[in-house]
C-alpha cells in the first residue's frame, strides 16, 4: 500500500495565499512496486513511450512510433530486451516475431518519476516544486487557479 500526503501552499501575486492538503492511499501489488522502483535511461524511456502508445506491438511498429531520427532496429531490439529484464515489458512469441506489451502502466511510472523528482530536487516538498515552476515562469496564476479548481472537485 502506498500512502502519500502533501500540503501545497500557493501564493498569488495579489498576496492571496491558499493551502491544499491531499492524502492518497493506493493499494498496489508487490510486483508493480518492485517494477516502479527501477529507473529507465532516456533511450529506454523513449522505447517505453512507443510501447505505451501502441499497447501491443511488434518491433517494426515500435520503431515507427519513435519520433525521428529513429534508432536502428538492432538498437530498439536490445533496448526491448533490457526492458524485459527490468520487468517493464513482456514479449509473446507469435511465429518468428515477438509481440511486445507493457507490464507497468505509464501512469504508475509517471507517479514514481514525479515523486522521485520532488524528493531528490525539492526536499520532498510539492509546494517547493510548484514555487520553482512559478519562479521559472513555467506555471502561471491562471494555471494555479485551474489546479485549485481541479483539486476542489476531487
Amino acid at each position: 500500500m502506498f500512502v502519500t500526503k502533501f500540503l501545497v501552499t500557493f501564493v498569488l501575486p495579489s498576496g492571496l495565499a491558499f493551502s491544499v492538503f491531499k492524502l492518497f492511499i493506493k493499494k498496489s501489488s508487490p510486483q508493480v512496486k518492485k517494477q516502479v522502483q527501477k529507473i529507465l535511461t532516456k533511450a529506454e524511456e523513449q522505447v517505453m513511450q512507443a510501447v505505451w502508445s501502441k499497447e501491443k506491438a511488434f518491433l517494426k511498429d515500435i520503431i515507427e512510433a519513435i519520433p525521428p531520427p529513429q534508432p536502428h532496429s538492432n538498437t530498439v531490439a536490445t533496448l526491448l530486451k533490457i526492458l524485459i529484464d527490468k520487468g517493464f515489458v513482456k514479449a509473446e512469441a507469435t511465429g518468428r516475431n515477438n509481440l511486445y506489451s507493457a507490464l507497468i502502466s505509464k501512469n504508475d511510472y509517471s507517479k514514481q518519476t514525479m515523486s522521485s523528482l520532488v524528493s531528490n530536487y525539492f526536499d520532498g516538498s510539492f509546494s517547493n516544486a510548484v514555487s520553482f515552476l512559478v519562479d521559472q515562469k513555467q506555471l502561471s496564476v491562471s494555471d494555479l487557479e485551474l489546479l485549485l479548481k481541479e483539486l476542489k472537485t476531487k
